[in-house]
């Protein structure tokens, strides 16, 4: 769930603009989802009732953001959305100690919990895993459902887009960079599906509150050096 936001990073410190790095990362995640998404249906990581009330939410944000991003810098946000990532990945930590796991995703809670993740998604170059898969961990939801779910939803967001970077960018030339972080997502992700259906829900969580823990302090101290 740290595909886009490891990846965009790399991009921008490569010296590629944030709106070409977001616009390439979501082009070559269109593949990764794709493959991430079948990989965890396969596996039964998939909440069906929770992939809907994700769907057109994240694409109304992603679609917006997208926009946004090719009209204006990215980069004055990604402080704000690391310190929330920040604070929600020790949240999951805390709380991989706890037994009690929700079983129903409130509707009301979800919506703009979608747009934002959509939103942020297309303006940091990644973060629909670690806002939206973080948010909903944090708030006691079932760790394999909620990864399988967001991931699932994550395809059709990311297409989403992609379409609207290409409707006003044009046509990418860093097809390179594209096809690398195709072939290495593609490669990651069935592996990937297959750890979160087998890995012990505590272990799950603390494992993905680690992740984003390190990626928020990174992106914060590179932020203020």
């Amino acid at each position: 769930m740290a595909y886009g936001v490891s990846s965009n990073t790399f991009l921008l410190s490569l010296g590629i603009s944030p709106v070409i790095a977001s616009a390439s990362v979501h082009a070559a995640e269109m593949f990764t989802t794709f493959v991430s998404g079948l990989s965890h249906l396969k596996f039964g990581n998939v909440d069906k009732n929770l992939v809907l009330k994700l769907l057109i939410p994240g694409i109304i944000g992603g679609v917006t953001g997208a926009y946004i991003l090719t009209q204006v810098d990215g980069d004055a946000i990604k402080p704000y959305i690391s310190a929330y990532l920040l604070i929600m990945g020790v949240v999951i930590i805390v709380k991989s100690n706890q037994a009690t796991i929700e079983k129903h995703f409130r509707t009301r809670f979800i919506i703009p919990l979608g747009l934002a993740g959509g939103f942020f998604d297309s303006i940091g170059g990644g973060g629909w895993g670690p806002i939206v898969t973080t948010t909903l961990l944090a708030n006691g939801h079932h760790p394999r459902k909620c990864i399988g779910s967001v991931n699932f939803a994550e395809f059709f967001v990311t297409v989403s887009e992609s379409i609207t970077f290409f409707l006003t960018l044009g046509l990418l030339k860093n097809w390179m960079n594209i096809a690398g972080l195709i072939l290495g997502g593609v490669v990651a992700a069935p592996f990937a599906a297959m750890l979160t259906s087998k890995l012990p829900t505590r272990w799950i969580m603390i494992g993905v509150g680690i992740l984003i823990v390190i990626l928020s302090v990174r992106t914060l101290v590179l932020t203020f050096l």
